[in-house]
């Protein structure tokens, strides 16, 4: 049986890692392709802020699971100290003793393989497979290959690949930034947004591709105009602009959903309502839609409680609560009497803005027999104080 083995950090697993292995597939076809994310490298500290070992297994499953043949393998989740690839080859001939073992490796490692733990031993055990970027590099490595196989008896393949120009530590550090949603699979940048591996931040137009695919089609252009709006309120009072633009994203993202599919989720996420709120199924969207977006997305406290509010307002809300309620009311879209007002009043006086436009819902929701909720309520008389 012909045995691939490829190990690294995966920190996290790219694009490039992905063809790399499709490369090795295609030119060696193996029986069995180990995919090894290592626990502890022995050529450099981890990242701060890494995935642990058992997260990067994750990532890994979902980064390969369309390269043909590939299992994820924790067999060095298992061991204790520093991945040495000499031990983990050691337990595979165990394991298989009478099999090809290939060991995939880029150029670099090759260049430098003498200076590999028990470099010997992977020799004498090993086939090297080297993935060779481009015919300048190629010629390199078939000299340093005849090297190795005329003084160690080194048995050594080249194979050709076209890599993806991108590294895990430049990822890692551009996903701080919202970028980098490009470079990986949809899956895995998912998973650490998610998760929060490495501080990353969602790109927002992978965040509004996503979004938009809970919404009716009709409210897209409201949600389109609440982001856009909660960018220039935040812009405009100091806020962060990015921020905003992640709650105004995401704020309706349960709207559509009907009144027992609100109740499942409440049950779902811990959600205990009152009876106002069971009365009233448009109030829940806000707190449901909040749980969901910090399920599927790993949103901030910040953003979640903007979500939170943005139906109902409460007192004292802080300047992004306060941006998220009134760039729903007042986006583009918005037309009711008042609307031009309750705009400039939003540039001029943001709790003066809040005052107005919680008087306005009060009046709205009276005028339909309907008692305001207790949160509406409080929160108008709150931003009334100084008016």
């Amino acid at each position: 049986m012909r045995i691939a083995v490829y190990g690294g950090s995966f920190n996290p697993p790219h694009l490039g890692h992905a063809e790399a292995a499709k490369t090795v597939y295609n030119e060696l076809r193996p029986d069995l392709f180990l995919i090894i994310p290592d626990n502890i490298p022995p050529h450099k500290d981890m990242a701060e802020g890494s995935p642990t070992a058992e997260q990067r297994m994750e990532l890994c499953s979902l980064a390969f699971r369309d390269v043909p043949g590939a299992q994820i393998s924790d067999i060095e989740l298992h061991r204790e100290g520093k991945s040495y690839t000499a031990d983990t080859v050691q337990l595979l001939r165990e394991r298989y003793p009478d099999d090809e073992l290939l060991l995939v490796m880029g150029t670099d490692m090759l260049l430098s393989f003498e200076e590999w733990y028990r470099f010997e031993y992977l020799l004498h055990s090993c086939t090297l497979a080297v993935l060779a970027r481009g015919e300048l590099e190629g010629d390199v490595l078939r000299e340093h290959a005849a090297y190795l196989t005329q003084r160690y008896g080194a048995r050594i393949r080249i194979l050709p690949h076209e890599p993806l120009p991108m590294q895990s530590r430049d990822i890692r550090e551009r996903l701080k930034l919202r970028l980098c949603a490009d470079l990986l699979d949809d899956r895995v940048y998912g998973c650490i947004i998610r998760n929060g591996y490495y501080d990353a931040q969602p790109e927002l137009s992978w965040l509004r591709e996503k979004a938009y695919a809970y919404l009716s089609p009709k409210r897209i252009a409201h949600v389109a105009g609440c982001e856009s709006e909660a960018v220039l309120l935040a812009k405009h009072w100091g806020e962060d602009p990015e921020i905003a633009a992640t709650a105004g994203i995401l704020h309706d993202i349960t709207k559509k959903l009907d009144f027992q599919e609100q109740l499942n989720l409440c049950e779902k996420y811990g959600i205990i309502c009152d009876n106002a709120e069971l009365s009233n199924p448009k109030l829940l969207h806000a707190r449901t839609g909040a749980a969901l977006a910090r399920e599927l997305f790993g949103i901030s406290d910040a953003v979640y409680e903007a979500i939170r509010w943005h139906t109902t307002g409460k007192p004292d809300m802080t300047m992004l609560e306060k941006i998220i309620y009134l760039a729903d009311y007042i986006e583009p879209t918005r037309d009711f009497p008042g609307v031009d007002a309750l705009r400039e009043k939003a540039y001029e006086d943001l709790n003066a803005a809040m005052a107005l436009g919680l008087g306005m819902s009060l009046e709205e929701i009276r005028s339909h027999g309907t008692e305001p909720y207790k949160d509406t309520v409080e929160a108008y008389q709150w931003y009334c104080r100084d008016q």
